[in-house]
């Protein structure tokens, strides 16, 4: 997997590694940090959720024109990395909870994901594009597809353990103060202290205060307080994690940033093997490639639509409807429980299916049989669709969010266990490497040279397009049945296979 790939590509992929696991630090817990921080509901976090991450991508078409402009990829990648260090301190620091001015709170928390978004815009797409540059060198164009699949599962590696610790710190804060997690218990807090409780979630409460204080509980309102403020310092905490991780990243970059090739020095690329080869093009063909690009670029949309639901209803789904008392782990001085575990699933899977699918297209390319990239994609989308038909089915009998939260959470008997999510997620992991790694290749096969940056941050701009729908998750997951919210995202990824199967003898001419 890793022979004929050239120099640098390992140490790209250790930088982005790092970044990768603080940026899936915070997104494992972000949902449930907004929530229970400022007591909001599904929809108005999934508001939020979904214009963060929508940013995320946008701004990354704002750093691949600084950095194409500028031709300073690695200067540009540099600034991200410190801008989205800046950005966890300002979500790290600790505020009280529940939030004496929701206004004030909630605007320094968003000011500081707009700073991770902007230097995430910065960093991104720019890496992508260097390392779409190395396969530039006629040398290793055969090995493009596999090259970025490395890089990929790299990336994943940090993604795999991000979730444990911020589940660990947050649950260790929780056990330092003589608390015990329970995922119910936020939510009804918020709920007890605004008085809108009804007589069952009230009661349930009384319990639930009982069982996470270790004793009896003299004063709901004080525990109800003391409960928010802990709890949302232990994901406080959980963020700095993640700047631990940021200093990791930059410390590997500005080691290995010389064997990153720079499309700035013409002696440089008349010297080394790796370096890019920058050509003109015909304004025809330039034309072509943007055209392909954007009608791929309109295709994935649906199915980051469908795959970022990962950490927003899916989420939700494992904290309300699924048993997570059948995954605690006791280390000792904390417990590794809670609804953010799941997170861990998907790039867990990611790095073990890659040299899968990396030996499975190898295998079919030796045979002369192996799928084209946009069919890779198409097949990519068809695979989602059955991920979310999986959880249509198992979900079928589930009651409404509403009727849940009106008895003050699901009784224990009737929750689904951990198994369906987790094989949810296998889909939907072997889904996104028919797509995601495959895309970043295609892309930067297919843009014109002197526009690498710019198309990369493209790739990434449908995916904000596809993350700004997320809320549309959100809105369905609370007011509809929940089999039927997961059946919409089976319809919309199969609508998206069919169009993309459509389009596949057109894109493939453009990609020779």
């Amino acid at each position: 997997m890793f022979k004929g790939q050239p120099k640098g590509l390992i140490s790209a992929a250790l930088a982005n590694m790092g970044e990768r696991f603080g940026f899936y630090t915070m997104m494992a817990i972000l949902t449930l940090f907004i929530s229970a921080k400022f007591g909001l509901d599904e929809t108005t976090t999934g508001i939020i959720y979904s214009i963060f991450y929508a940013l995320i991508y946008v701004l990354a078409l704002v750093g691949g024109i600084i950095a194409d402009k500028t031709k300073n990829y690695k200067g540009t990648i540099l600034t991200g990395i410190i801008m989205m260090a800046v950005g966890y301190v300002i979500i790290g620091f600790p505020t009280p909870t529940p939030v004496p001015h929701m206004g004030l709170y909630l605007g320094i928390t968003c000011v500081g994901l707009f700073v991770i978004a902007f230097g995430n815009g910065l960093f991104k797409g720019n890496l992508q594009a260097v390392v779409g540059q190395m396969f530039d060198n006629p040398q290793y164009e055969a090995v493009r597809d596999r090259g970025f699949q490395v890089f990929y599962m790299f990336i994943n590696i940090g993604g795999f353990f991000a979730p444990f610790f911020a589940i660990a710190v947050r649950n260790w804060w929780l056990q330092f103060n003589g608390l015990v997690y329970n995922e119910k218990l936020p939510e009804l807090c918020h709920g007890f202290l605004k008085g809108t409780l009804g007589t069952d979630a009230l009661q349930n409460f009384g319990v639930l205060a009982e069982q996470a204080n270790q004793g009896p509980v003299a004063n709901l309102e004080a525990f109800a307080n003391q409960y928010l403020n802990v709890f949302t310092t232990g994901f406080h905490y959980a963020f700095f994690v993640a700047i631990v991780a940021m200093a990791i990243s930059l410390v590997i970059f500005l080691v290995n940033k010389n064997k990153l090739p720079d499309v700035r020095t013409k002696e440089t690329a008349a010297v080394a093997k790796d370096a890019p080869q920058v050509t003109k093009m015909e304004v025809a063909e330039v034309k072509r490639r943007i055209l392909a690009l954007f009608a791929v670029f309109g295709i994935v949309i649906f199915f980051w639509f469908s795959f970022h639901q990962n950490g927003l209803t899916l989420t939700f789904f494992a904290k309300d409807y699924t048993d997570l008392s059948m995954i605690d782990i006791n280390l000792g001085f904390t417990r590794i429980v809670g609804a953010e575990i799941f997170q861990s699933a998907n790039p867990l899977f990611v790095v073990l299916l890659t040299p899968i699918v990396v030996g499975l297209f190898a295998w079919l390319n030796k045979k002369g049989k192996e799928p084209s990239t946009p069919r890779k994609i198409a097949i990519g989308m068809g695979i989602a669709a059955l991920a979310y038909l999986i959880m249509a089915i198992f979900s079928f009998n589930l009651p409404l969010l509403s009727d849940v939260k009106a008895a003050g959470g699901l009784d224990q008997a009737l929750k689904v266990g951990p198994a369906l999510l987790i094989v949810t997620y296998l889909v939907l992991t072997v889904a996104e490497l028919f797509i995601s790694p495959l895309g970043l290749s295609f892309v930067s096969k297919v843009a014109p040279p002197h526009m690498q940056g710019l198309m990369q941050g493209g790739w990434l701009a449908a995916t904000a397009a596809g993350n700004q729908l997320l809320f549309l998750g959100a809105m369905m997951y609370k007011n509809i049945p929940i089999w039927l919210t997961w059946s919409v995202f089976v319809i919309v990824c199969l609508i998206s296979m069919i169009t993309m199967l459509s389009m596949v003898k057109w894109l493939e001419k453009v990609a020779k």
